[in-house]
C-alpha cells in the first residue's frame, strides 16, 4: 500500500512508538488516550478513554481495577465515534494485558458495530525482549516499510551492553528487586527479567515471559536484595516517588540492604520499563546505569531515573 493512503489508529503507546521508529507519524491519524510520545503524536484524536481515574493512588487504582473485572467491565472503552469519522486502514492493539490497554477483543467488537469499517487489525502481544523486536518487523511488514535500520539499531545497542559487562563474576552480579506496583506489592515480570540479566543483575521473584505477580512484604524483607528499582505500571517519576514513600513507613524498611547501601531506585516506569516499543532499549541503558554506573553513563539520570534516598531527602 502506498503510504499516502495509510491510516492507521494505534491503541498502544509502544506500538505508536514503533510507527514513528519507522518513518509513520504521518500516517498516524489516531491515538490511544495513553499514547503521549513523541510529543507531535499528541495532537492525533483520541480513540479511548479509561474508566478508571489514573491519578489516585496505587491502592484506589488496584481496587478499581479489580471491581471492574469483577463486574464483567472492561476498563477501557473505544469512541467508535471517534473511529467512524477516522475511517482507518491499520488498527494496531495488543493481546497481552487487559489491564494495560485496549484489548484485541474490544477493538473487534468496536468495528463490528461499524459494518463499512473494514481496518487491518494488527494484534501484538509481547512477553519478551525478542517479541518486541519482532513486532517491529510484523508492523513494518503490514505497512510496506523496511525495518532493518530500526532493529539492527536497537540489537547493536544491546550488544554494546553485553559487551561491556563480559568478564563479571558472579559476585559482583546483585540480586535485583523490580517492583511494579506498590499496594498490592508486585514484581515486574515479562521481558524485565531479561533486561536485569544483559546489564549484569540477577532477577528476584520474576520469570522471563510469565506475567507480572503479587508478592507478600514479608517475602521482599526475608530475600533482602542489593538493589531495589521502583517502576510502576503507567506512573511516572513523581508519582513514583509519591507511591515508593508508603513502605517507608514499614518498620522494616531501614533494615533491607538495598536501604542500607542506598541503592533503592525510582524510575520513569510509564515511559520506559512498562511500554513494549523502541525504549525498552533505553531501558536497558537505564537499568545499566543503575547497576553497574562505574561502567555505563548514558545521561538517563535525573530525568528517567533517580536515587530514591537522594530525591526522598529533598522532599
Amino acid at each position: 500500500m502506498n503510504q499516502q493512503n495509510l491510516r492507521i489508529v494505534s491503541l498502544l503507546p509502544g506500538a505508536t512508538e514503533i510507527l514513528v521508529a519507522l518513518g509513520l507519524t504521518d500516517a498516524i491519524v489516531g491515538r490511544s488516550h495513553e499514547c503521549d510520545y513523541p510529543p507531535e503524536i499528541q495532537s492525533r484524536p483520541v480513540c479511548t478513554s479509561a474508566r478508571i481515574n489514573s491519578g489516585a493512588s496505587s491502592a484506589k487504582i488496584d481496587r478499581d481495577i479489580n471491581e471492574l473485572l469483577q463486574s464483567a467491565l472492561s476498563i477501557y472503552q473505544v469512541k467508535t465515534d471517534v473511529l467512524e469519522q477516522l475511517q482507518p486502514t491499520h488498527i494496531v492493539t495488543q493481546d497481552q494485558c487487559d489491564v494495560c490497554a485496549v484489548s484485541l477483543k474490544e477493538v473487534e467488537a468496536a468495528v463490528a458495530t461499524h459494518t463499512h469499517l473494514h481496518p487491518q487489525i494488527i494484534s501484538l502481544k509481547p512477553n519478551v525482549l525478542a517479541d518486541v523486536l519482532a513486532d517491529i518487523e510484523t508492523i513494518a511488514k503490514a505497512m510496506e516499510v523496511d525495518s532493518r535500520r530500526v532493529i539492527e539499531n536497537l540489537e547493536s545497542r544491546i550488544k554494546i551492553c553485553q559487551q561491556k559487562l563480559e568478564g563479571l563474576s558472579l559476585t559482583e552480579l546483585p540480586t535485583v528487586a523490580c517492583i511494579e506496583w506498590i499496594d498490592p506489592l508486585m514484581t515486574a515480570s515479562n521481558w524485565i527479567p531479561e533486561l536485569v540479566t544483559i546489564t549484569g543483575g540477577q532477577p528476584l521473584f520474576s520469570a522471563v515471559g510469565q506475567p507480572s505477580g503479587q508478592i507478600k512484604w514479608e517475602t521482599l524483607v526475608a530475600n533482602d536484595p542489593n538493589v531495589i528499582v521502583f517502576m510502576p505500571c503507567g506512573l511516572d517519576l513523581n508519582r513514583t516517588l509519591q507511591e515508593a514513600l508508603i513502605l517507608t513507613q514499614r518498620p522494616e524498611w531501614q533494615n533491607l540492604r538495598a536501604v542500607k547501601t542506598e541503592r533503592v531506585y525510582i524510575t520513569d516506569g510509564n515511559s520506559y520499563f512498562n511500554r513494549p516499543g523502541p525504549r525498552l532499549v533505553d531501558s536497558l541503558e537505564i537499568m545499566a546505569e543503575i547497576l553497574h554506573p562505574e561502567i555505563f553513563q548514558y545521561g538517563y539520570k535525573g530525568t528517567a531515573w533517580e536515587a530514591f534516598a537522594v530525591v526522598g531527602a529533598r522532599g
